[in-house]
């Protein structure tokens, strides 16, 4: 009976390692929560304050998607189409 008595308080401890494991994650996703909705809040507020500054980097993040699929197409163009002229 010690035996079944020593594996239960074995048991015992991993249950409560499990439930501080599963606490700190609920911590940590709160945490990462929290600081996302920070960023959000700080950025919809930037906006707000500098709606001319927000639209030009809007265009220029637009403006280096555009030159990054051109020049993807250019580099990884059509050979066929080369090839005919």
């Amino acid at each position: 009976m010690a035996n079944s008595d020593s594996s239960n308080s074995t048991n015992g401890s991993g249950n409560e390692s499990a439930s501080q494991g599963q606490a700190s994650e609920k911590s940590f996703l709160a945490s990462a929560q929290e600081t996302v909705a920070g960023a959000v809040d700080a950025t919809v507020q930037a906006v707000k304050d500098h709606p001319v500054a927000a639209a030009a980097v809007a265009a220029s993040a637009a403006a280096a998607v555009g030159g990054a699929v051109y020049a993807a197409t250019q580099l990884g163009g059509d050979k066929g189409a080369q090839a005919k002229e």
